[in-house]
């Protein structure tokens, strides 16, 4: 689990196929790296991967096709800035919300502007994830918890402060780009309690 607060900006080294899919080499860049160890999970741009290489300055993960296919990482250029977090410990202060890093699909930057020091954006969305997208709710982008702003029937708006402009890839976005997205775990268990209430 994770909690969507960027621990790191870290780059994509190189993408090697590997079998019919993909092992990505990923620079930490700032992302605290102590005490890493095989096996652990990594978030990278919202999605939960394994590290299955390291050295002092990168590590390495296997996407499989499901990944490639559902999130960004399988079309992202090479020297792409990339939101890391290491998966929380139990002592975690939880300052975002929960996060599985299990991506849900992609959304479009469709519309950017200053709104005060805050960045404004608004992203368009496939209308099935929209139903767990709710005003003053939570979602994660590209792996950085987000307060729901505004939401509609074509999409939803985040405010970004300049401390999350300035510590994530954000500042690297542009209109027409697409970003991960990550529902809040709640919405979904809802839904999925709602359907299957009458099984008992």
């Amino acid at each position: 689990m994770f909690t969507g607060l960027i621990a790191g900006v870290g780059r994509l080294s190189a993408r090697e196929s590997r079998g019919g899919d993909a092992r990505l080499l990923i620079d930490i860049g700032t992302l605290p790296f102590d005490g890493v160890q095989l096996g652990e999970s990594i978030a990278v741009n919202g999605c939960c991967l394994t590290v299955v290489e390291f050295d002092a300055r990168s590590f390495a993960v296997d996407a499989s096709n499901e990944t490639l296919a559902l999130t960004t990482l399988g079309a992202l250029d090479i020297g792409a800035p990339l939101n890391l977090e290491r998966a929380m410990l139990p002592t975690d202060r939880l300052g975002g919300h929960l996060v599985s890093g299990h991506v849900d699909g992609l959304a479009t930057a469709q519309q950017c502007w200053q709104d005060a020091r805050a960045v404004r954006w608004r992203f368009a969305v496939a209308t099935p994830l929209l139903r767990y997208i709710a005003h003053k709710g939570s979602v994660c982008v590209d792996g950085v918890s987000l307060t729901v702003n505004a939401a509609d029937d074509a999409g939803f708006e985040v405010a970004l402060i300049p401390h999350t402009v300035a510590h994530t890839a954000f500042h690297a976005l542009r209109v027409g780009d697409a970003v991960n997205i990550e529902v809040d775990l709640l919405a979904r268990y809802m839904e999925r309690l709602q359907a299957t209430k009458d099984w008992t």
